[in-house]
């Protein structure tokens, strides 16, 4: 458990005045790192974080004006502008001292120093400290869940279903939600695997903090490390300023890894190390920060097949799934098919101010028929576009004439039938699907890279 002080840095050319804080201030803290010469002070902060430091008005050169204590004074609140600094000074020098605090000091103490009194004044310093780690943190999660729910879309943040796959998902889900156990959802792309992760989180004891979530698939190489782990100021060229990464801002809280398969073999042990750890260390920073979350990770990749394949790390994979979720595609719970349309339509129609809308029975064996390659993901952008386009309350089979039938999707086809459009979406819907909704391999059967066939999925509402 840390101490009342937590880490403590005292600068002061005097080494008796150090080694009596040290004597002093060691009970009462976890780390008192004394130093007699300020030059290594940006050494010293830029290699370490401290909770408070308690620094002298002057030194050698100037032993009267304090003009070298405002000096380090400053260049200790640049580099760290939350900073708690506690000015040392003698009796004479008291309205230098209140001049100090002016400038960004929190406080001071003179020398020679009542010992209850200095640690009364560094405890009530540590505790400033505390809190503005605190609502620093506080900020950080603010940004990371606003960005969150812009992400949030209409209906994507209900599960719904009663077909006897998803009564099975949920069973499950009501059994783990409330332990801590890391947990690997699987199943094709657009099934709604980060739905299923907010609602274990919802259900979970972790519900009250944050949950974030990260697309491995999105983020580069040279910016795993600084999105996942965070950095200090300077640690790069674009690095203005000290940032948290998505562990520490979901400490406490869950963390949601969506497209891990996805994540290069390079990358994967970093990971593990964090994991196994349970602490990561900033880029351009040596000091680990303990974390504590819940980890869901998903994936629409055959991650055993990769692990066979030497593409997925074994250990790495062990980790991450004490418990698996698998969830079927939509073609396997055709059942589930008239509640989500439902809810969809009703979603929808506020949305676009139409009055109650109905599906016709005809309407409803056609959805039903359809293959859904895109699956839940697919029909709600289908009902959306049917919404808008639909001149009747009652939405007809020639509402959806952009489906493309199971049937008529495998036979051969005269393309002078077709537009350009109808067959480039065909035949993604091809690839799709003959892929499981691996975009990985589908995007590679069609030559084109994943961030293209994405914005084709985005275009044809796949």
């Amino acid at each position: 458990m840390s101490k009342p002080l937590g880490k403590i840095l005292v600068i002061d050319d005097n080494e008796d005045i150090l080694l009596a804080a040290k004597m002093l201030l060691k009970k009462q803290a976890d780390l008192v790192q004394v130093e007699s010469n300020p030059g290594k002070i940006p050494f010293l902060l830029k290699n370490d974080s401290y909770d408070v430091i308690l620094l002298d008005m002057n030194f050698t050169k100037d032993t009267t004006s304090g003009k070298e204590g405002f000096h380090w004074l400053e260049q200790i609140l640049e580099i760290d502008p939350n900073a708690v600094v506690v000015m040392i000074t003698a009796y004479g020098d008291v309205e230098t001292a209140v001049n100090a605090v002016k400038q960004g000091a929190t406080d001071f103490v003179l020398k020679p120093w009542n010992n209850e009194k200095l640690i009364a004044t560094l405890t009530s310093a540590a505790r400033l400290r505390k809190s503005y780690d605190q609502v620093k943190v506080l900020k950080e999660e603010k940004t990371q869940l606003s960005s969150a729910l812009s992400k949030t879309g209409s209906g994507e943040g209900i599960v719904i279903g009663d077909s006897p796959a998803m009564k099975k998902v949920f069973a499950l889900i009501s059994k783990v939600a409330k332990t801590d156990a890391n947990i690997l959802i699987l199943g094709e792309n657009g099934t709604g695997k980060e739905v299923i992760a907010r609602a274990i989180h919802e259900q979970s004891l972790r519900n009250e903090k944050v949950f974030i979530g990260v697309d491995m698939g999105s983020i580069s190489e040279t910016l795993f490390q600084s999105e996942l782990f965070g950095h200090k100021k300077g640690a790069f060229t674009d690095a203005r300023e000290d940032r948290a990464g998505r562990f520490e801002i979901a400490n406490k809280g869950t963390l949601f890894l969506d497209e891990i398969g996805n994540l290069p073999m390079t990358l994967q042990s970093k990971l593990l190390t964090v994991l196994q750890k349970r602490e990561v260390t900033r880029v351009g920073d040596n000091r680990p920060i303990s974390i504590d979350i819940r980890l869901v990770c998903a994936t629409n990749m055959p991650v055993y097949e990769m692990v066979e394949n030497k593409e997925f790390r074994q250990d790495l994979l062990y980790r991450i799934n004490t418990v698996e979720i698998h969830l079927p595609p939509l073609r396997d719970r055709i059942e589930d098919i008239p509640l989500l349309v439902s809810h969809f339509l009703e979603t929808y129609a506020k949305k676009y101010r139409r009055g109650p809308l109905k599906v016709a029975s005809s309407t409803m064996k056609k959805l039903q028929k359809y293959y859904w390659p895109g699956n839940v993901r697919e029909l709600q952008h289908a009902l959306e576009r049917a919404v808008i386009m639909a001149d009747s309350d009652t939405l007809q089979p020639m509402d959806f004439t952009f489906l493309v039938e199971k049937n008529k999707e495998e036979e051969e086809f005269d393309l002078s039938e077709f537009d350009l459009d109808t067959v480039e979406k065909m035949m993604i819907q091809k690839a799709v699907s003959k892929y499981s909704g691996n975009i990985s391999k589908a995007a590679k059967s069609l030559g084109l890279t994943r961030a293209s066939l994405y914005r084709r999925l985005e275009k044809h509402g796949l």
